[in-house]
């Protein structure tokens, strides 16, 4: 890129769910950006108009380069979308098998080369025949990556890059980027100050949909305040109390509340999970930790009754013997639940207060008249989140880090036995995140809830949490 690109006096809207107003952003050749903000500020909207997304209102972009390489949630659940669209196409009762992770990396490929080299480095040899749609997050994120990068890009824009790395595909990632600086701008949307790469030399900072700042880091005291202002703690948390009239079975105080014994996961003769032995009690909290693929979905599921192996091992859940004609819902109707797979599968249109509400009910969508009780409880998330002006609104017209704070708020409106929160802080900017932190460790300090929280950031342990298994990678 030989010239700066600039965006003069532009203000963008995307499909009437977003507005950026008065942006005046100039990026030159030599510099290497991170943007950040609160959820829903429009981090990842400023960055989709260099990659030609939104309708200009206002003003203009100049300079602008053909080959952006864009990574975002947003493309990423779009892939996801369109995949599982294919699963509808039911011509001539053929079932699709999805495309091929290969296809998805080579079929536009500028640099075969690195493209090969990446595979490897990111561990997919071993996929690159498997259905896109099958691989876990961090795989699927991990194909995204090498499709930009060996795309030979003028511009690089990676939102929230890092995020479903575990460590080692992390730091990877990091020195293959320090590696192309001097080729290749970047413009990186990081909600993580501390996993800035060193290389960044400017900062913007967007707020209701405006650049409200931009900071060169060589300016150490204009830096250390926009750090602090990111890095505000929420104190005087108080978790809205449980709904009285929405009483669970009891459960035997002697039983645990998971057993697994002896549990495998394979596919063919593929072992993801070899033999593991498992024991949750009542009020033991747990992390769970380990690379991409190394099985923790999978795991969690054969808890939630979600994989059909679980029929195949040896399972104990709230009182049921897996296999004995317990339905599917007697299980979950202990259980909260956050993942990203959830959020993708919560594509209904339906208010930010029903999507909380829904949490009563372990659905997805409103299909029962909610009570009075339940609204009000609802209300009170709202407020501790921030959102309570945002009760009407459609959930799937927020942000990507606003669809997850709401989603953990509706795993936690019944405070069931056991909550499982896997990889509930993906996507959130680091006030949010901290807000999430401090909400799970106040579930922790009650008796009423039992926490499973998956994670890759050894920064996110949460007090109370004293129990660990880490899950390796065959």
């Amino acid at each position: 890129m030989d010239t700066a690109i600039r965006l003069v006096d532009l203000s963008v809207n995307f499909d009437e769910r977003f507005h950026l107003n008065n942006i005046n952003w100039t990026i030159e050749s030599n510099q290497h950006w991170v943007i950040t903000g609160t959820n829903g500020a429009g981090k990842s909207a400023l960055v989709a108009v260099l990659a030609g997304v939104g309708d200009i209102e206002n003003g203009t972009v100049t300079c602008l380069p053909k080959n952006v390489g864009l990574v975002s949630f947003e493309a990423q659940a779009e892939l996801i979308a369109k995949e599982l669209k294919k699963d509808d196409a039911d011509i001539m009762d053929v079932i699709s098998l999805g495309t091929p992770v290969h296809e998805m990396i080579f079929e536009n490929c500028q640099d075969p080369e690195l493209a090969h080299a990446l595979v490897e480095k990111f561990g997919l040899t071993k996929l690159l025949d498997r259905a896109f749609r099958k691989l876990s997050t961090g795989e699927t994120r991990k194909v995204m990556l090498i499709r930009a990068l060996s795309s030979k890009p003028d511009l690089l824009i990676l939102d929230e890059p890092f995020d479903g790395l575990d460590a080692d595909t992390l730091a990877m990632l990091q020195a293959h980027l320090a590696s192309i600086i001097d080729t290749t701008p970047m413009i990186l949307v990081l909600n993580r100050f501390d996993e800035m790469p060193t290389f960044i030399t400017h900062v913007a900072y967007v707020d209701k949909g405006e650049l409200a700042l931009t900071v060169d880091k060589k300016d150490e005291s204009a830096f250390n305040e926009l750090y602090q202002l990111l890095h505000l703690k929420t104190t005087d948390l108080q978790v809205p109390e449980a709904d009285p009239a929405n009483t669970l079975p009891a459960l035997d105080p002697n039983q645990p509340l998971v057993r697994l014994n002896q549990a495998t996961i394979k596919y063919g003769d593929t072992v993801i999970v070899d033999k593991l032995d498992w024991t949750i009690e009542r009020g033991q909290h747990w992390q769970l930790s380990g690379p991409n693929g190394s099985g923790k979905t999978g795991v969690l599921s054969l808890i939630t009754g979600d994989h059909p192996q679980c029929y195949t091992n040896d399972i104990f859940v709230f009182g049921f013997q897996r296999g004995n004609g317990e339905s599917i819902w007697q299980i979950k109707q202990f259980i909260g639940y956050v993942s990203t797979a959830l959020q993708w599968e919560y594509r209904v249109s339906t208010s930010c207060k029903n999507v909380i509400i829904s949490g009563f009910y372990d659905s997805i969508g409103m299909y029962s008249k909610s009570t009075d009780n339940q609204k009000k409880i609802a209300d009170q998330w709202l407020a501790l989140l921030g959102m309570a002006d945002r009760a009407d609104q459609p959930f799937n017209k927020l942000s990507y880090g606003d669809q997850r704070l709401l989603l953990i708020a509706r795993a936690m409106v019944k405070h069931p036995p056991l909550l499982i929160l896997d990889e509930p802080c993906l996507g959130l900017d680091d006030m949010n995140r901290q807000l999430v932190l401090a909400l799970i460790e106040k579930i922790c300090e009650g008796k009423e809830t039992t926490v499973l929280y998956v994670n890759h950031h050894a920064e996110d342990q949460i007090k109370g949490i004293e129990n660990y298994l880490g899950l390796k990678k065959n």
